[in-house]
């Protein structure tokens, strides 16, 4: 029996390999596209490149694993079942059950590493992936400047006709700090810098005009010409380019980490609730006839803001809660998918009795996109709290699980089985012969 397993977990890892190989690489072309304007546009060293898709590679793995182990699961027992090994193993008295026992399995071994890997792995790198991105949109601030459109920072509106490498050329500013009278900046050509850690933005202007109005003498009219023109903004909050970001969303935290916030956010709940209840008791007392006069009418209101504010806050507290939990589910449901993927795969593949990659890739696509369908729309509704987190996340492993059993049944009764390959045949015979 051993070197029947063998046999069988063979035949799975070749396809596992090379869709993996595949679909990781059709998605980093997807990442190649939208990146590509990016690259272009800060001119990012080769270094920075590859760091950003290698920091890219465990979120598209995260994915594309299980994707794998579909198309593995497809190719490998569509081609038992075109090569008749399968009744060739029915003849000696070997079931479906005990051939899928191995696959099942290492699919298991599989989404206990992917647990891990979700869970250790990619928090990490999507937090420094995130770092790696925030830096290379901080680099050459000029290709910020939409050239031909007024660009908005702060309290200045910058436009320019032309920009060419790190120069701007035909240069329009409106400093709005003093909002009454405006000052109007023109200048030829200029330069723009980031300065004190990315925090502050220097703008070089040369051979320019400066028009502005005396705020406290309307009539004054000043009008400047200068050879050379600094202007910084400051406070922009990019502290950034030498200094790492701590701050960590739900992507970038482990399961654990997620869920010691999910006490803290309950506990928070609790006090509010209290509060709540307290102040609710309070302004009630307060609206009876015979305790009205002796509290004065802006005391009521204010208690009542505190009421709507310490509702908002309660309100806040469910949806990070709520946030949280889905980001949790997720990591673990994404993870068993490879193997609610061969329950599903497994009996697919002998059905649709197609070993090649274009048939398999299709169903499979067809598959995973309905998995992923669903789990997005479970993840939207469980955000909201309208549905419970963990059905959320689960739906998707629970509907393609039953899916995969039922299946599995229908081929071990050897029922009638839906051959896709010869159904497409036939729609395109039917083509022709109107065509």
């Amino acid at each position: 029996m051993k070197i029947l397993e063998k046999y069988i977990l063979k035949e799975n890892l070749k396809p596992f390999l090379v869709s993996l190989f595949v679909a990781t690489f059709v998605m980093l072309l997807d990442k190649i596209i939208d990146l590509l304007n990016l690259i272009i546009e800060k001119k990012l060293d080769f270094l920075t490149i590859t760091s950003i898709f290698g920091l890219s590679l465990p979120f598209i793995l995260a994915l594309t694993v299980p994707m794998a182990v579909l198309l593995a699961s497809i190719m490998s027992f569509g081609r038992l079942s075109t090569d008749h090994e399968l009744v060739a193993f029915k003849s000696c008295g070997i079931n479906i059950y005990t051939l899928l026992k191995p696959v099942l399995v290492a699919a298991m071994l599989l989404s206990l590493g992917m647990v891990y890997f979700n869970n250790q792995i990619l928090p990490d790198t999507n937090h420094l992936l995130k770092n790696k991105m925030i830096k290379a949109n901080t680099r050459r601030p000029a290709t910020a400047i939409v050239p031909g459109s007024f660009n908005t920072m702060k309290n200045f509106t910058i436009y320019a006709k032309e920009r060419i490498d790190e120069k701007l050329y035909g240069i329009m500013i409106y400093d709005k700090q003093n909002k009454k009278y405006p000052q109007t900046i023109s200048a030829a050509w200029g330069e723009i810098y980031f300065s004190n850690n990315g925090n502050t933005l220097k703008a070089v202007l040369h051979n320019g005009q400066s028009h502005e109005r005396d705020a406290r003498e309307p009539d004054k009219y000043v009008f400047t010409e200068f050879e050379t023109f600094i202007i910084n903004i400051p406070d922009l909050g990019y502290k950034y380019l030498d200094e790492e970001s701590t701050y960590r969303g739900d992507r970038e935290l482990s399961s654990q980490a997620m869920l010691e916030i999910v006490q803290q956010k309950r506990t928070e709940k609790s006090n509010l609730t209290d509060e709540i209840a307290v102040l609710e008791s309070e302004i009630s007392a307060v609206d009876q006839k015979e305790s009205r006069p002796k509290v004065k009418e802006r005391d009521l209101r204010g208690m009542k803001n505190k009421l709507n504010i310490k509702r908002d806050k309660l309100a806040s507290a469910e949806t990070e809660i709520n946030k949280y939990l889905v980001e949790v589910h997720k990591k673990y449901a994404i993870a068993f998918a490879c193997f609610i993927f061969v329950l599903i795969g497994a009996p697919v593949g002998m059905m649709t009795k197609t070993s090649g990659v274009g048939m398999a890739f299709s169903v499979s696509s067809v598959v995973f996109l309905v998995y992923y369908g669903t789990l997005t729309f479970g993840e939207e509704l469980g955000d909201r709290g309208l549905i419970n987190p963990f059905f959320a996340m689960w739906f998707s492993n629970i509907l393609l699980g039953i899916v995969g059993i039922y299946l599995i049944i229908i081929s071990v009764r050897e029922m009638k089985v839906f051959d896709l390959q010869a159904a497409i045949d036939k729609i395109l015979v039917k083509i022709r012969i109107k065509k």
